[in-house]
């Protein structure tokens, strides 16, 4: 039993035999055995090279964030009016070469004073920190509360502005000219156009916090920072690309608005996050749902000119990009509505709640179509934990592990371990578009005793229940229990982490995996493990 060396004292409670250990002691060796030995089939190897590719797509992934976020800072009443006049100040008096230059070392340092942000947000929160964000509850509830204040700003209530001061100081440095003039001018664009760019870069380093890597907001800002810094050197070299910019106006408000459409709907998946860590059970899918499609109906109104706010220019006519992108929106609504009624919505359902949340699901029903088989797992149902979580797509699953490893010795079946999180966008991406395949499910369902393990749950274990690491720290949830066998046993903290486990030896049968969406990937790793398990 991999638990038994977190225990404190040799009791025996559901089956468990806990162990006492030293603090200072190493765990015992079968759970060192676990990954270390090579089990059976596949050789297993430890899992450090594929959580650096995650981590490398993940930082790709922020990068291309912070990059489109830059596009659209740039589209800001704040900034696109001050482009052609920044640029015009490089160009005037100068030689081609010279102006692009300047232009070139102003960008560099609007990169610097953004990297630098994500620098300092790494520095102040740590690595630890940033990595438990994603799963906790407070941060996740003031996360929500700060999009929602951001969306509210775009729409016009209010302008989020630093002191005055501060731009006036670094604008007087910056007339000083010279490579440091050039540094305070960037800084004074950076505190300016906070107004329009604070809302912009709050959700997206809220976003690459969230994310657990070290890294994030680092590169996010400087996705960020380059999108901004490019069209100054291009304009700086290419002066009469200005005459092709097109003119100030109120389509500048109506991206500030749409934003702030967006930013509300994000602002619902922090939320939901809290909801499913604390079993508040109040905002499941349908709720997230409808909300999300009043949001964008109300966008789709909004860029058809039927719906105005407070710095809104008349509407004479609709432009033919305000028009496709209306119409883009408006389908996406109606592309919502079936998902009322359970439709999987599987372009979207990392960021809905999961979809045993739902309370009318017609769809779940249909993926099963072999009612003996439902019956044979009615012999073998799970007791700990059922009134906290569900099992996807009404599989049969344990949220135990010591429970699952018993009911798959006594069926002489394979563990599927499915260390999972209710923050986990990957994890619901999985259940929405890979499990639903009708051989992958099949096999879950019939071929492997399914075990879920969440490692963000924030619900008090029982006294009996809690145990204590050699390393002397407590674990009181079930969210700590499970992470740490993870980190332990499996050397990985990301999530999804999907373990093909032989319960007899509570050893790998092939080399565990994480987020897969090619359906046939996933496939052939289930019959890999089945295939192990049968030597």
């Amino acid at each position: 039993m991999s638990l038994a060396t977190c225990a404190q004292d040799s009791i025996s409670v559901d089956g468990l035999e806990f162990t006492e250990i030293q603090t200072d002691q190493p765990l015992q060796q079968h759970q060192a055995d676990s990954v270390n030995r090579k089990p059976k089939g596949k050789a297993f190897q430890k899992p450090d090279a594929m959580s650096a590719d995650k981590d490398s797509e993940t930082l790709g992934g922020i990068f291309l964030a912070g990059f489109l976020g830059g596009i659209a800072a740039l589209l800001m009443p704040c900034i696109f009016p001050m482009l052609p006049l920044t640029v015009s100040f490089f160009t005037k008096g100068a030689e081609k070469g010279k102006a692009f230059g300047r232009a070139m070392l102003y960008g560099l340092f609007i990169i610097l004073i953004y990297v630098g942000l994500g620098l300092l947000v790494t520095i102040i929160f740590g690595a630890d920190a940033l990595n438990s964000l994603s799963t906790n509850g407070i941060f996740n509830f003031l996360f929500f509360l700060l999009l929602i204040v951001f969306a509210v700003s775009f729409f016009g209530a209010f302008e989020l502005a630093l002191p005055s001061s501060w731009a006036n100081k670094l604008d007087a440095k910056a007339d000083k000219g010279g490579i440091a003039g050039l540094f305070f001018m960037a800084g004074t664009l950076a505190l300016v156009s906070f107004s329009c760019t604070g809302p912009i870069i709050g959700t997206l380093l809220v976003q690459t916090a969230t994310t657990g890597a070290l890294l994030g907001p680092a590169v996010g800002m400087f996705g960020f920072s380059l999108a901004l810094a490019i069209p100054f050197a291009i304009f700086a070299l290419f002066p009469s690309f200005m005459t092709k910019l097109p003119k100030s106006g109120g389509w500048l408000n109506s991206v500030k608005v749409t934003l702030g459409f967006l930013e509300l709907a994000f602002a619902l998946k922090f939320l939901s996050n809290v909801d499913l860590a604390y079993h508040w059970e109040w905002f499941d899918r349908e709720v997230f749902l409808s909300l999300w499609i009043v949001i964008f109906l109300l966008m789709g109104l909004y860029l058809l000119g039927k719906l105005r706010l407070t710095y809104d220019s008349p509407v004479l006519f609709i432009s033919v990009p305000k028009l496709f992108l209306g119409i883009i929106v408006l389908s996406f609504t109606v592309y919502l509505i079936p998902g009322l009624w359970g439709a999987p919505l599987k372009s979207v359902s990392a960021f809905l709640p999961p979809q045993e949340t739902q309370d009318f699901d017609l769809y779940t029903a249909s993926l099963t179509s072999d009612p003996t088989a439902m019956s044979r797992n009615e012999k073998y149902k799970p007791n700990k934990y059922i009134d906290k979580f569900k099992a996807p797509l009404k599989l049969n699953a344990y949220f135990d592990y010591q429970e699952g490893i018993n009911a798959a010795k006594i069926q002489n079946k394979p563990v599927l371990i499915d260390f999972t999180g209710h923050a986990c966008v990957n994890c619901r991406k999985m259940e929405a578009n890979v499990w639903p395949d009708k051989d992958v499910y099949k096999m879950i369902n019939e071929d492997y005793v399914l075990i879920q393990l969440y490692v963000d749950d924030k619900s008090e274990l029982d006294s009996q229940d809690e145990v204590l690491t050699p390393e002397g720290k407590k674990l009181n949830t079930i969210g700590k229990k499970w992470s740490d066998l993870q980190a332990r046993n499996f050397q990985s903290n990301s999530q999804p982490l999907y373990v093909l486990l032989d319960p007899s030896t509570e050893l790998p049968l092939v080399t565990p995996r994480g987020a897969d969406y090619d359906v046939a990937h996933y496939k052939e790793f289930l019959k890999e493990g089945l295939i192990s398990f049968q030597r």
